[in-house]
């Protein structure tokens, strides 16, 4: 998985490129707790991702409960397959995906 973040004062946007899963899922975590502090509007770019497992789910999750008291976090570009995931899971309810 490649992950590209660009930080603009207090906003963080990053675009992730491949699969979040069980192996990348680590690395997306260490960045986002190295990245959060400060920073009151994450911008999650998911057009180039390609597969989201409960790996990855359990990093957005703890990424929106950080962000529940500093800010706001917002995920854009999700495709169908992973839109389908997020509503099983019903993470559609806890995220905000524009």
């Amino acid at each position: 998985m490649n992950i590209e973040k660009k930080t603009s004062g207090s906003t963080l946007n990053i675009a992730l490129e491949g699969r979040l899963d069980t192996t990348t899922a680590p690395q997306l975590d260490a960045e986002l707790k190295s990245s959060l502090s400060g920073i009151t509007e994450l911008n999650m770019d998911f057009e180039k991702l390609e597969y989201l497992s409960s790996a990855g789910l359990r990093v957005l999750l703890s990424a929106q409960k950080v962000m529940n008291h500093q800010g706001e976090m917002t995920i854009s570009h999700v495709n169908e397959m992973i839109m389908e995931v997020f509503e099983v899971t019903g993470f559609i309810d806890i995220l905000t995906i524009i």
